[in-house]
């Protein structure tokens, strides 16, 4: 009789593997769950999520500490919450161009860039414009100029493909830092500074005081809600099965009758204007605006959350953002290791989970159909 065979212990990485796929489960468990509750049901907890979310500044979560007179280098938690709203708002912009659409965009960022600049120089009066126009006035140009940019680097270039779309791009977010730089209308290193809150010039008292970014915070929640909606309603639409047929296979598209190229430049101009809207958002939040703000490294960590949270999925992409922008203010206390930590877990995820966090149905379904076919044309072959 043969010696029982030897069990050998579980790894770490099979242990993280088996805790991954218990987490996949229960998430796909809670959307069957959620998929079968009666709508007045998912419309009470989606309103109720919402209150939380707006109540959110005034609750005391562990992690980060308020700033008090007892912990004076504390990091505000309103303004942490205004600035992941804002970059959650950024994401989803990206998310319709990289997610959807399927176009690798590394310089996003100058889309944010110009939509900061539009409200500094035309609503702060220390520019070379000195217009000094209401935030609710600057907004609809910053919008318009950030579509009109879009499409002025999508004629040319959305006929290329992949990784040279992908640096196309970077170049045109190094462009446009450039000229923040250097430009005379932009004042340079030197910035804008006095950038109009949202609400001045309509009321005596202003309802954004400075040192306190909470209404900022509900601010960008309002807009997140408003430009999720039409994203979801044009991701339904002949639209969105348009930018999901480009993204799958492009000249399969072409032959099926889908205008690739328009539809493209259609995901281009919708993505620059919701990054424009949210650098508006940035610019009268800070109040203070120079190139040093829109560097290559935060264009890359916009990329990094949409593949993080789950490219096509905007509860993944948010939830990417929150964890790429809370976790380095989780970790402030590790100093100038929290980046090393921070990059090990990036890697860690995506080495065992490349789909996303919470990828969309149809995205998971296609990896999980390409992982089949590499295996069946490794053991063909």
């Amino acid at each position: 009789m043969s010696a029982p065979e030897k069990v050998r212990p579980a790894t770490f990485v099979s242990k993280v593997k088996a805790a991954d796929a218990k987490r996949a489960a229960a998430v796909s468990g809670f959307r069957d769950r959620w998929s079968d509750l009666p709508k007045i049901w998912r419309i009470l907890a989606a309103v109720a999520g919402i209150a939380l979310l707006f109540g959110l500044p005034n609750i005391a979560i562990p992690g980060i500490p308020f700033r008090t007179d007892e912990i004076p280098n504390g990091t505000s938690f309103s303004f942490v919450l205004s600035s992941i709203a804002i970059y959650v708002l950024v994401a989803i912009g990206l998310n319709v161009v990289v997610g959807m659409a399927g176009l690798l965009d590394l310089g996003y960022i100058g889309f944010y860039a110009v939509g900061a600049y539009t409200v500094a120089i035309f609503g702060s009066p220390n520019s070379i414009v000195a217009t000094e126009y209401p935030w609710l006035v600057c907004v609809p140009i910053a919008i318009a100029l950030t579509m009109v940019s879009g499409v002025i680097l999508g004629m040319p270039t959305l006929r290329l493909r992949g990784d040279y779309l992908a640096i196309v791009t970077l170049g045109f977010g190094e462009i446009i830092r450039l000229i923040a730089v250097n430009s005379a209308v932009t004042n340079g290193q030197r910035g804008i500074p006095v950038i109009p809150a949202p609400d001045k010039g309509l009321v005596e008292e202003t309802f954004f005081p400075v040192g306190d970014f909470r209404s900022h915070y509900w601010l960008a929640l309002v807009l997140i809600i408003i430009v999720v909606f039409a994203v979801r309603r044009l991701e339904h639409s002949r639209v969105g099965r348009s930018w999901l047929a480009i993204r799958e296979d492009e000249d399969a598209a072409s032959l099926m009758g889908v205008e690739a190229f328009k539809f493209k430049l259609w995901a281009f101009a919708i993505g620059a204007a919701i990054g424009g809207l949210s650098g508006a958002l940035f610019a009268s939040r800070t109040g203070f605006i120079n190139s040093d703000g829109f560097n290559l490294l935060l264009s890359v960590m916009f990329v990094a959350a949409i593949v993080l949270g789950g490219q096509g999925n905007i509860l993944g992409v948010t939830l990417g953002t929150v964890l790429v922008f809370y976790l380095p203010e989780r970790f402030r206390f590790l100093e100038d290791k929290r980046e090393l930590v921070f990059g090990v877990a990036l890697i860690v995820i995506m080495v065992l989970r490349p789909q996303g966090l919470w990828p969309s149905r149809r995205r998971a379904r296609e990896l999980k159909d390409r992982k089949l076919e590499a295996k069946e044309a490794i053991v063909s072959g």
